[in-house]
């Protein structure tokens, strides 16, 4: 692919992303996207067959941008559980970010259609695999005690899913102080669960 081939799609990429922010995906159209790129519907066509796979990228190109972000995280020379808990810090607010920046503060960009779901597949599975990595590291290092580390990962995964509406639309939050109070107490539930030590079955 050429330097002017690989500019003007990712011109085209940028206007379609620009427009599903304004327009939402459902109402948008691939002449919206060209008038917006000032390229024409003629080049887009020759890029792109329509905007489901425009929309599939520029989810994947978010996703991409958040899984850098997490892997780094998971990079870092911290001990485990400071690595947990700003891993997960981090997604919430990225994750955030990216669903602002994307135009919605719905979250339905990221949520609402089988091709969300099947863009998603595969980062969930990375994701699955960073805080598994850091668990396994936390284990080693003798901070944490798993019995079983992949039910324990599916759950952080999922929780932090389950999280994502609530978060965006400031329901576990609407001050900064509101919000790290929340966070600490998810972080709290999570290292320290909701047992007394004294409570044994």
């Amino acid at each position: 692919m050429s330097q002017t081939t690989s500019k003007t799609r990712e011109i085209l990429i940028d206007a379609a992303r620009r427009v599903f922010a304004r327009k939402g995906i459902e109402r948008t159209t691939m002449n919206d996207i060209a008038v917006a790129s000032q390229k024409g519907r003629r080049t887009l066509y020759m890029y792109f067959k329509n905007k489901e796979e425009l929309s599939a990228i520029v989810i994947k190109n978010e996703m991409e941008r958040l899984y850098e972000m997490l892997e780094t995280v998971e990079k870092k020379n911290l001990p485990a559980d400071e690595k947990l808990m700003t891993f997960i810090y981090m997604r919430l607010d990225a994750f955030k970010a990216a669903v602002t920046r994307n135009g919605t503060l719905r979250a339905n960009f990221f949520h609402d259609s089988w091709n969300v779901a099947k863009v998603r597949k595969g980062y969930n599975l990375q994701e699955i695999a960073l805080i598994k990595k850091i668990l396994n590291n936390g284990i080693k290092e003798g901070i944490f005690n798993i019995p079983d580390i992949d039910t324990t990962t599916l759950i952080i995964h999922y929780s932090l899913k389950g999280m994502e509406v609530p978060y965006i639309r400031g329901l576990l939050g609407d001050t900064p102080e509101r919000i790290t109070q929340r966070k600490e107490s998810v972080m709290n539930l999570i290292f320290n669960g909701i047992k007394t030590k004294n409570n044994v079955y």
